[in-house]
């Protein structure tokens, strides 16, 4: 086995230039105006590895939000606050075979959000964060990230008010169902806080930062909750897709439709890619593309 440390920018190189293509196939999202405005052509990818080697390619300096790579950091973030027990007595860990903003299946599961990487998820857990209204809980969830992580993740305030301006009708659908089983008291603080996280944005280097605190034991992560989140984000990461991924390049994988990707190979490093064309589920196809490859060239599969 390769693995991550012996990986050469030629070798990445070639993957990239294959990756970009795979990524014609895709289409940037529309919904949200500054989102749009992505050049569907960019890529970047940056690998950090436990050794202290990091490699990138690449458009590294595009800025871009997290969108739902947030989740799974908010999910480690009220871990760590409140423990596992209490956390998972908010969402379950169930996959999902619904889109991601899928009314409907809140409604079947009877109003428990069946996994923290679909949005009935996050919307309940973006409620649990710490701090008085939405612009605190950003605060001090963006200033925990980059304390631990020493990235330089920021709210992107032009992007929020896209966002904001555009607000989703199915997060306004399933914060109120949400509301009516009783698991929201409101509905503005949780979906203005979940607004704000996924506005949080930075370079691909800020996002293999992150993936950092999920590959390996850094002494500021209990190894449990590491353990946790890497496992959801294998069954839930890339939504419906995430079981055909699992198969495919078996990894933890979490996605965004900012085009932003993070891929975790426990106990050796991290790759983060940011491509924003995505596919009709929601993932974006150069970087799961590229990911996929390079899994498969250097065997980096958990299952074996």
């Amino acid at each position: 086995m390769k693995g991550l440390n012996k990986l050469t920018t030629t070798e990445l190189s070639v993957w990239v230039q294959q990756a970009k293509i795979q990524a014609q196939q895709g289409r940037v999202i529309d919904r949200i105006p500054q989102l749009s405005l992505a050049d569907p052509g960019l890529f970047a990818v940056q690998i950090c590895c436990k050794s202290g080697k990091s490699i990138s390619f690449g458009d590294r300096a595009c800025i871009f939000p997290l969108m739902s790579v947030i989740k799974t950091f908010s999910l480690l973030y009220l871990l760590e606050h409140f423990g596992a027990e209490t956390v998972f007595g908010w969402v379950g860990v169930q996959p999902s075979d619904a889109p991601f903003n899928s009314l409907e299946q809140l409604v079947s599961d009877r109003g428990r959000p069946r996994n923290p990487m679909i949005n009935s998820g996050a919307i309940t857990l973006a409620d649990k964060l710490p701090g008085k209204d939405a612009s605190q809980r950003t605060f001090l969830f963006c200033q925990w990230l980059n304390q631990l992580a020493g990235c330089q993740l920021w709210l992107d305030e032009v992007m929020l008010a896209s966002v904001s301006l555009t607000r989703s009708t199915a997060n306004e659908a399933i914060a109120n169902y949400l509301a009516q089983v009783g698991h929201l008291e409101n509905i503005e603080t949780p979906l203005d806080t979940y607004e704000q996280i996924c506005c949080i944005s930075g370079q691909v280097e800020d996002l293999a930062l992150l993936g950092k605190l999920l590959a390996f034991d850094n002494g500021c992560i209990s190894p449990q909750n590491r353990r946790i989140v890497n496992a959801v984000m294998s069954i839930c990461g890339l939504y419906e897709a995430s079981a055909q991924f699992a198969v495919r390049v078996g990894l933890p994988m979490k996605s965004g439709i900012g085009g932003g990707l993070i891929a975790i190979v426990p106990g050796e490093g991290a790759i983060a890619c940011y491509s924003p064309s995505l596919d009709n589920i929601g993932n974006p196809v150069g970087a799961i593309a590229f990911v996929e490859v390079l899994a498969q060239e250097l065997q980096l599969s958990v299952f074996g």
